[in-house]
């Protein structure tokens, strides 16, 4: 988990809120809530905490560390935060009640200089956060460092907290995050950094954002046994091994030991194995050049980078050290990694300008961390410059650790319930132990036997095995999901594949093809829309062809065009060839960004027809899915003035036209074409007034170039379905999971492929809902308009149209203009809307997040599935977020597939279904393995004896662990069904069904005890020797035969297969082990073989072994009869 900046402010002085960010800009999603407190030393708490640790032996100091909080209440007092040594930290995740506490150590350090900051960006509370640049002297507020009566010092306060650092605001009155020069920092304040940092100014800035290194903490060996053996897991299990040495199990309590000692070198091993190799994965250190005023170069290590530094980046490019802003030149950037898009991507110069950078809204200008720059050029100056912005745990590949590192706690039931349904058997255990005092003083048994004893009865109750068990249910699922391609960051989240009631999923990429094929171009003359003309190559010499060649984000690289499908598939369509590097243009004099040169001419080409030129773009505006839209700027030879072209949304491409040019049957003829499920792209353009050069093009705003356009036609394009959508679509739909199209594509496009795909049936009704914005005093307003009247201009209104669920499934369709009016003007409605809405288009990457956040406030267990590219939000907001992608982890969701259909989404529920109904099976074995063993210990205690030493062994190590591992093994079901696994462990189902599986137990082991003794070769127990000396015994052996069946029995009545998990015979490690250990206690119950159980009390002691007489045959037919009484109970 990473901050975000944010003022820690609160009452009374020692707290503190802050609000921080599981993940960096743009990619987050999710806020925590925190509680900062600080404390200070004091001689007297200290003196009195060091004493209470010696004389109570350490002890003390061991629950310290399971509770930090104790430790330093103890040893601290509470202070304000400006005077505070040490801090204790709270953190809430949004989606979760309990609150994570940590500590951290206040640190200082001494600098020269001051850094100013300046007061832009403001929190919601009015104080501002930490931004640091160059703006005029006269904004300049605060001085960072300053610490009260230091200031002539230069003392630095600050903390480090899951790799982000804070410093403290002495103004304030509080700890801030470092800042990010991205944060509330204009366009034309990053521009103004071009000449880079001082030697001086650069190292003031080291000490306030440290170095610009993604830390991944490896501790030493002798570090992480301290660690593992003081778990609490370890800790019961030491607390267990000395009890039952004490009580003479000495075989068990070594095997214990053995056991327990290879699992901590084994979790050591992995662990210090997978920091290392985290540690290397994300190691970069490169040399890198940065300007210095004045105009100098200096090459330094990446290390030293900081916010504002200015990087020369290399023509060949290579890996990013940092997040940065491009202010000059173009680079083409491999972002898979990252956000999954598989296609490299063209990243121009941030524009100049007072609008404030933001690294979402200017994803097309800004580089991140840990992508791979393909080539970068230059077109103005030596050099493409790119503006440090963020370094360290800031950027994006440091979110990505830190979510690798800190994952963000996942609010379950399950998880919840299960640590409730332990707390009982701890209060079951106390009952046990006071029935077992009373026994045992009854039986005259010594006091230190008593006490040994009566504790021995909790490590009985209280599985320790229990978190190892559980564990081992979601390894087996991720490891089963990554030989199918899909790769898990965060195994916790299988669970939630579960519960997922709702799906929701891009379109372009994700439901259709990546690919589109051009259908044709229909032109525009006089006002008037021509005929399709299927080949835009035998378009006329004019605007609209130089648009198709032009407008476009497209760029070459090891001699072939790359970038956007539909761009290629436009310029290939046009049959013109793309060029670029320096060149000198004859229209303009000066370097241009690339030119399109015409394919060679047909020698049957009329000469009545005008002679295609060669044509150089000048500027570029590349598309933004929140604009939706593209421009560029182009010049031509001959030309007597550069033209502007714009590409984009039909409807948004026309409301930036002069309505004159805007034919009057636009909104039909856009009809006709999206009904059919084509994508329509509207081209428009304008001349411009003539452009000197290269650097006065790039100058131009886009506010400049979108103005008083003029519309040139459509494009129009194919995008078909991918073959795996429609029947993945279908059985979601056959298993109640409701599906989602959340598309930033044309309305009507969306919902034919709504349509097209099953998300739609034939004979459900769907209808359009319609917004507008209050204007000129009138109120906002909704039309429902059914989709057979869609192009009507009024629809039915919201009054007279019912929102309730209807006979047959009623679907709407709206976009994201509609939705921001429902959630701002109709918010009571919106939830009705948000019930029965299948399709959302014309969504922007950031409503696509708002969507699923109001999906998840209505209870749904939200999944989202796209290709990464324009829903990185949505993908970290969703419970269960799956990106389509090659790389094998992405910072934009925890689940990542190298499959390039919807496939994977079914696999996700299949497996979180099995995983999660496994968990509940497993967890159920424990309980009932422990009650179990509970009632057998308490039949035994009440006639003086006991289990035996090897007897424990064969029980808990032999039988029950071996089970319940190989019982998670078996594979999900083949196919979804419509019921989902329980989400909640404390519920009548589940309680019920463990109450009465006890109830039989009980029964059983109290039938057959009762019916041995009643055996005319039954011994009686000489109840006056105490255990172990008294083994075997007949009452033990008895016990302990019944009681293996039913360890066996219930294993496999809690492993149902249907309808989550295949049958159990498929599981062949568990089948083969069940009839393996049934043979095995067959042999050990059958005729004249009832001492062979007594037998496992072997090496307990030196001794005659009493004479087991054979059973007589109607006995024996009893007891098999009791046995099998019990299976029959418990399956």
């Amino acid at each position: 988990m990473s901050a975000d900046s944010s003022p820690l402010v609160g009452s009374p002085p020692s707290y503190g809120t802050l609000t921080i960010e599981t993940s960096i800009d743009p990619l987050s999603s999710s806020v925590s809530s925190v509680r900062l407190s600080g404390y200070c030393g004091s001689p007297w708490r200290g003196i009195g905490y060091h004493a209470v640790v010696w004389m109570l032996a350490g002890i003390p100091w061991l629950l310290f560390r399971w509770k930090p909080l104790w430790g330093v209440r103890l040893r601290l007092r509470p202070c304000s935060l400006a005077h505070a040594e040490t801090l204790v930290i709270e953190t809430r995740d949004k989606e979760d009640s309990s609150w994570q506490l940590s500590t951290v150590q206040v640190q200082t350090e001494a600098i020269e200089g001051s850094l100013e900051l300046p007061l832009q960006a403001q929190a919601e509370d009015g104080r501002s956060q930490v931004a640091v640049g160059t703006i005029p002297e006269s904004t300049w507020k605060d001085t960072a460092p300053l610490h009260g009566q230091e200031e002539a010092k230069q003392v630095l306060r600050y903390y480090l907290f899951q790799g982000q650092r804070y410093v403290w605001i002495e103004t304030q009155q509080a700890f801030l995050q470092v800042s990010l020069l991205d944060r509330g920092r204009s366009c034309d304040d990053i521009h103004s950094s071009r000449s880079g940092l001082s030697l001086q100014e650069q190292t003031v800035r080291k000490s306030m954002y440290g170095s610009n290194v993604i830390g991944v903490p490896v501790k030493s060996y002798p570090q992480l046994l301290v660690d593992e053996a003081l778990n609490p897991y370890y800790g019961f299990q030491a607390f267990s091994i000395v009890l039952w040495l004490a009580d003479h199990y000495y075989w068990y309590a070594l095997c214990i030991f053995f056991i327990s000692t290879i699992s901590i070198c084994l979790s050591l091993y992995k662990t210090r194995k997978q920091s290392t190799a985290l540690r290397d994965m994300v190691k970069l250190s490169v040399q890198v050049c940065v300007c210095r005023p004045g105009g100098g170069e200096e090459w330094v290590d990446s290390s030293e980078l900081v916010p504002g530094d200015c990087m020369v980046l290399p023509k060949e490019g290579g890996l990013m050290p940092c997040d940065a802003a491009l202010v000059a030149g173009e680079c083409v950037v491999n972002e898979s990694s990252l956000t999954g898009e598989s296609v490299p991507v063209l990243k121009t110069a941030l524009p100049q300008g007072p609008r404030a950078y933001c690294p979402e809204t200017h994803r097309r200008h800004t580089l991140f961390c840990g992508t791979l720059v393909l080539q970068a050029r230059a077109y103005v100056g030596r050099h493409s410059l790119a503006v440090v912005t963020r370094t360290g745990f800031c950027t994006a590949k440091g979110g990505l650790v830190s979510s690798i590192l800190h994952p963000k706690p996942v609010s379950f039931k399950f998880y919840t319930h299960s640590m409730k349904f332990v707390a009982a058997l701890s209060v079951l255990a106390l009952l046990g132990t006071i029935y077992s005092v009373f026994i045992l003083y009854r039986n005259r048994v010594p006091v230190k036997e008593m006490v040994i004893r009566a504790l021995d009865l909790v490590t009985v109750v209280v599985p320790p095995a229990l978190p190892a068990a559980m564990t081992v249910c979601t390894l087996y699922a991720q490891s089963r999901l990554r030989t199918q391609g899909i790769f898990c960051l965060h195994p916790l989240r299988i669970n939630l594949g579960g519960k997922l009631r709702l799906v929701c999923f891009d379109k372009t990429g994700t439901l259709t093809e990546d690919g589109l094929d051009v259908m044709g171009v229909v032109p525009l003359k006089e006002n008037v829309f021509l005929p399709m003309i299927p080949e835009p190559r035998h378009l006329p010499v004019g605007p609209l062809l130089r648009a198709l060649t032009t407008c476009h984000g497209l760029s070459r690289l090891r001699d072939s065009p790359v970038g956007d499908p539909m761009d290629l598939k436009m310029v290939e369509s046009t049959g013109w060839v793309l060029e670029e590097g320096p060149a000198a243009d004859p229209a303009c004099g000066a370097q241009v960004l690339a030119v399109m040169r015409p394919p060679a001419q047909e020698p049957q080409l009329p000469r009545t027809e005008e002679t295609p030129q060669p044509v150089s773009i000048l500027c570029r505006f590349p598309f933004s899915s929140a604009l939706q839209r593209m421009d560029v700027v182009v010049t031509w030879p001959g030309a007597t003035q550069p033209e502007a072209y714009i590409k984009g949304s039909p409807e948004l491409v026309a409301g930036l036209c002069s309505p004159e040019t805007v034919p009057s049957n636009f909104a039909q003829v856009l009809q006709s074409y999206t009904a059919a499920g084509y994508r329509v792209v509207a081209l428009a353009g304008k001349p411009l007034p003539i452009v000197p050069s290269l650097e006065a093009a790039q100058q131009l705003t886009r506010a400049t170039v979108e103005r008083e356009l003029s519309l040139l036609g459509l494009l129009v394009m194919r995008n078909l379905l991918k073959p795996q959508t429609t029947p993945v679509i279908r059985a979601l739909r056959g298993t109640n999971i409701r599906t989602v199209m959340v598309t930033g594509d044309n309305l009507q496009t969306a919902v034919t492929v709504a349509q097209a795909c099953g998300m739609v049936g034939p004979q459900e009704r769907l209808t359009i809902v319609h917004a507008t914005h209050p204007e000129r005093g009138q109120p906002a307003s909704l039309d429902f308009l059914p989709v057979e009247s869609s192009t009507a201009m009024n629809g039915t209104k919201v009054e007279s149209f019912t929102l309730e669920p209807e006979p047959r499934s009623t679907h709407l369709a709206l976009s994201g203009s509609t939705f921001s009016v429902l959630r701002k003007h109709f918010p009571k409605l919106l939830p009705k809307v948000l019930v029965q809405g299948t399709v959302f288009a014309r969504m922007a990457p950031e409503q696509k997040t708002e969507l699923v956040c109001e999906l998840q406030k209505l209870q749904y267990c939200v999944g989202m599935c796209g290709d990464g590219a324009n829903d990185c939000g949505a993908l970290k907001a969703a419970d269960v977020g799956v990106s389509l992608s090659q790389a094998e982890a992405s910072v934009v969701s925890p689940f990542t597939s190298s499959m390039a259909s919807i496939e994977c989404v079914p696999a996700v529920i299949r497996e979180g279904r099995c995983s999660l109904d496994t968990s509940f099976s497993v967890f159920k074995y424990m309980a009932l393995y422990s009650l179990t063993q509970f009632i057998s210990v308490l039949i035994l205690y009440t006639i003086n004896t006991n289990l035996g030493d090897v007897q424990f062994l064969a029980i808990d190590l032999v039988i029950t662990t071996t089970v319940a591992v190989l019982m998670s093994r078996t594979g999900p079901a083949l196919t979804l069904g419509r019921a989902r696994p329980p989400g909640a462990l404390l519920s009548v189902p589940v309680l019920g069904s463990l109450l009465l599986q006890v109830a039989l137990v009980a029964g059983v082991q109290l039938g057959g005890y009762f019916l041995a003794i009643t055996q005319p070769w039954f011994v009686p127990l000489n109840s006056s020797v105490p255990a172990p000396d008294n083994l075997p015994n007949y009452e033990n052996t008895v016990i302990f035969s019944l009681s293996s069946f039913q360890y066996l029995i219930l294993a496999a009545a809690v492993s149902k297969g249907a309808p989550f998990r295949r049958p159990l015979y498929t599981n062949g490690a568990t089948w083969t082990e069940e009839h393996r250990r049934h043979l095995f206690q067959a042999a050990a119950a059958g005729p004249g073989r009832l001492a062979l159980c007594g037998s496992l009390h072997a090496g307990e002691r030196a001794g005659p072994v009493p004479p087991c007489l054979p059973a007589a045959a109607p006995a024996q037919t009893r007891l098999q009869e009791t046995l099998q009484a019990g299976g029959a109970g418990a399956g």
